[in-house]
């Protein structure tokens, strides 16, 4: 299982990966000015999974034979668990952080934490599924 993570692709998935992280990140500071947090964290991950497949078909997976529609399918279908994780571990230290003494930045933390937690499952996912 670790020889998927030593080679030069997952770099480059890390790096797009990294970017549309960034425009998630920054959606959901936008979206969070006319929404609750977890509104904003939901529509956050969905801007930064448009740029992400975009990015990923071209950039990280040149290789791949799918047809679009379907590498479409299954990018969502991979990134349906992302999300799971990424609500999961924002909304839960959105609450714990600040019972544990943090109370400056918090939706800041928990947000880029949990943006961070699906990256080695949705590589898999990815490689196997979205763009075989």
């Amino acid at each position: 299982m670790i020889h998927h993570f030593l080679k030069r692709e997952f770099l480059v998935f890390l790096c797009i990966g990294g970017l549309a992280a960034a425009v998630n990140f920054s959606a959901r500071v936008v979206y969070n000015q006319w929404t609750d947090f977890s509104a904003a964290v939901i529509l956050g991950y969905l801007t930064g999974m448009v740029v992400a497949f975009v990015l990923m078909r071209f950039f990280v997976f040149p290789q791949s034979s799918q047809p679009v529609r379907k590498s479409m399918v299954f990018f969502v279908m991979v990134n349906s668990v992302g999300i799971l994780q990424t609500f999961a571990v924002s909304m839960g230290l959105y609450y714990l952080l600040p019972l544990i003494g943090i109370n400056h930045w918090v939706s800041e933390i928990a947000h880029g934490i949990g943006i961070a937690v699906p990256a080695f499952s949705s590589y898999i996912g990815h490689k196997r599924f979205s763009f075989k």
